[in-house]
């Protein structure tokens, strides 16, 4: 692989729940993730929209791209918009602790 070829290839990284982290999900449809040790850095609260983001996002293991792409095909939004709305509720989850991003293993040679 060329130098040129490194420079273009893109990191990709999938964003995950930090080991120990428990998830609740109220009848309300309410998001709850804690860490351990409970504290006010290891919480994290939404309502049902970031609920939904938690659940594709999940579902897509933690491809934030895959996962805003399925949310934009059901709510009928703007991709762009929704990679955007997407990447800044990611960003408050890291920031509270509950999620930490992982390089995505490269692809096996054939």
């Amino acid at each position: 692989m060329t130098v040129g070829q490194l420079v273009a290839q893109e990191v990709r990284v999938r964003v995950r729940p930090v080991p120990g982290a428990s998830v609740s999900v109220d009848a309300d449809g309410h998001l709850e993730v804690l860490t351990e040790p409970v504290c006010p850095a290891g919480r994290f609260r939404c309502g049902p929209v970031g609920t939904a983001m938690w659940i594709a996002l999940r579902q897509q293991d933690g491809d934030i791209e895959a996962a805003a792409r399925m949310l934009s095909a059901l709510w009928g939004t703007d991709p762009a918009n929704t990679r955007a709305d997407l990447d800044i509720w990611v960003d408050e989850m890291r920031d509270a602790g509950v999620v930490r991003s992982e390089p995505e293993p490269p692809p096996h040679a054939p």
